[in-house]
């Protein structure tokens, strides 16, 4: 009667551990099928003649981009406690910060992080502009691709 109960423990462990596997398999498979979005902050100019920011989704389609024609590519290293005054973006372009840190502000004080995968789209290329800063110890690497004209 001893070995009968100790058998089925056993069995009941090994089949609490099995499903809790295959629960904890099947949570791991949905986890990497849910794709998150590609975000970009779009600053662009409003009515009002100031920059301004916002959170666009970037469209893909069968799970790329459609292609993206550009004038080429900028690397840029910008120092530690550099600072941009108030200016506009010099033409539509995507900006990837890829490594250090900074920030844009943009009309009303709003100020938005710039950090190792961040993809800015810079179209505020009219109006008062933003300014640009290099936050912390270390240099902002970034890779600029001027957009063609569309």
């Amino acid at each position: 009667m001893r070995s009968t109960a100790r058998r089925l423990a056993v069995v009941a462990l090994v089949g609490f551990f099995f499903l809790t596997w295959k629960a904890q398999t099947d949570q791991d498979v949905v986890g990497a099928q849910t794709r998150k979005p590609i975000m970009v902050t779009r600053i662009y100019t409003g009515p009002d003649g100031q920059s301004h920011a916002e959170e666009i989704e970037m469209k893909l389609t069968n799970g790329a981009s459609g292609m993206m024609k550009v004038t080429g590519v900028q690397f840029r290293r910008t120092p530690a406690g550099y600072f941009s005054d108030w200016h506009r973006g010099p033409r539509r372009q995507y900006v990837i910060t890829l490594s250090g840190r900074g920030e844009i502000e943009v009309a009303g004080g709003r100020k938005i992080a710039l950090e190792p995968g961040r993809i800015e789209l810079i179209e505020d290329t009219t109006g008062k502009g933003h300014t640009t800063r290099v936050v912390g110890t270390e240099d902002r690497v970034s890779i600029a691709l001027p957009l063609a004209d569309q």
